[in-house]
């Protein structure tokens, strides 16, 4: 079995006048392809967990490893660009350009990456946006497109670069319930037909129950870790 992301002996300390560890001795391994769910109550840890392995903060003690590659000696823009390359991320807030169309917020992380868009990339939005039930509205700017749209559109973006690993922090945390179960059927949809590592962190035990694997963060520990 080959991981797509391994976290080893993982602490997070933030200083402060009384410094307070968030994360205490973190082992968790992630196989490629798989799907996970990471559940917490508020001030678990397990955002800060999320950045840590997305590379968005470091830890202050320990190993975090994509892809067989260690990123402790990287450079920020190593780190940089081993996330526009490797890890796409969906968060609750989906933080689109309201001025710009759903086809140019998912054209955005390849744009940051090389200023060159090319016919094939352009190809690869429309036929992501039409995976997401979006090309009906793919010319309409991100502000004049409903919340299950606009959070479809942000995942869409992430989809863009073909990462190997999709880190999504409470991902529909401001849909109703509706919306909220055709989101995770569509990404069950990605993981089986793009091979797409999953990694969710939400404090609902329903959406966590969809998943294959579910590990619990409890005041910065791990709680459980229950295959499904």
């Amino acid at each position: 079995m080959v991981n797509a992301l391994e976290l080893k002996h993982v602490d997070k300390v933030y200083d402060g006048p009384v410094p307070t560890q968030v994360l205490f001795d973190i082992n968790l391994a992630f196989a490629e392809n798989s799907f996970n769910a990471i559940i917490g109550s508020s001030g678990s840890g397990k955002s800060t967990l999320l950045n840590i392995m997305g590379t968005l903060d470091r830890a202050t003690k320990g190993e975090v490893w994509v892809n067989s590659q260690s990123t402790a000696k990287l450079s920020r823009d190593g780190l940089a660009e081993l996330r526009n390359q490797t890890i796409g991320f969906v968060f609750q807030f989906h933080f689109l350009l309201p001025e710009f169309t759903a086809l140019e917020n998912v054209l955005l992380p390849h744009r940051i990456g090389t200023s060159i868009i090319s016919k094939e990339i352009v190809d690869r939005a429309h036929d992501i946006m039409e995976l997401m039930g979006l090309s009906k509205v793919k010319n309409n700017p991100s502000a004049r497109m409903s919340g299950g749209q606009q959070q479809r559109t942000a995942i869409a973006r992430a989809l863009i670069n073909q990462p190997s690993i999709i880190l999504a922090d409470e991902p529909t945390g401001n849909l109703d319930s509706e919306t909220t179960e055709t989101t995770y059927e569509l990404l069950r949809k990605i993981h089986q037909e793009l091979n797409t590592t999953f990694i969710i962190i939400t404090h609902d035990r329903r959406v966590a129950e969809k998943a294959d694997r579910i590990v619990e963060i409890r005041d910065g520990k791990i709680a459980l870790d229950m295959y499904r």
